[in-house]
């Protein structure tokens, strides 16, 4: 069974108008967020998610995201991969990303960017939680963290719409109300 696993960037700063949006670094909302979604994924039942490989946007704030949430793995970190094509590429590119991961990886996780993300999951989920698929479809807020479930037997390059199951949407503040 294959599992793609989505991570939104935490918030950015937007205090200096003349940085590129692309260059923006992680707000102080932004860090506390990824910080709590690297406690979750530490915390979490079975341990953090473990990707055999990352694909990462080049953009700063995803960048900074993955940093914080990646000590959660400790030293053992999976291959990473820089992608300045992740970097608002629309949901067709991105799904042609995910169809292209090698098929002898089993997990990947994708950092990055809405509305992409938020459009990906919603696509390809045609089974999960009622509740969870109604929250994603309404919002995938900054550093949301989204687990999708690739059905047996299908390789990521003949993904279609509506085939996987939403098998888990947590958002940084679900962990700070509990």
């Amino acid at each position: 069974m294959k599992t793609l696993y989505l991570l939104r960037h935490a918030k950015s700063d937007w205090d200096d108008p003349r940085l590129a949006d692309h260059d923006r670094p992680l707000s102080a909302r932004g860090h506390r967020a990824a910080a709590t979604m690297a406690n979750y994924w530490a915390a979490r039942k079975g341990g953090p998610p473990r990707p055999e490989l990352v694909v990462c946007s080049t953009a700063v704030r995803a960048r900074a995201t993955l940093d914080i949430v990646a000590a959660s793995w400790g030293p053992d970190l999976p291959p990473i991969t820089f992608d300045r094509g992740l970097y608002l590429c629309g949901e067709e590119l991105l799904l042609d990303r995910v169809k292209a991961v090698p098929d002898a990886v089993a997990g990947v996780l994708f950092v990055g960017h809405n509305p992409d993300f938020q459009l990906l999951a919603r696509d390809l989920c045609g089974r999960g939680d009622a509740g969870l698929r109604q929250s994603l479809v309404a919002k995938l807020p900054t550093c949301s963290f989204v687990e999708i479930t690739v059905p047996d037997g299908v390789t990521w390059r003949d993904l279609t719409w509506g085939s996987c199951t939403l098998s888990g949407f947590i958002r940084p503040r679900d962990l700070e109300e509990r």
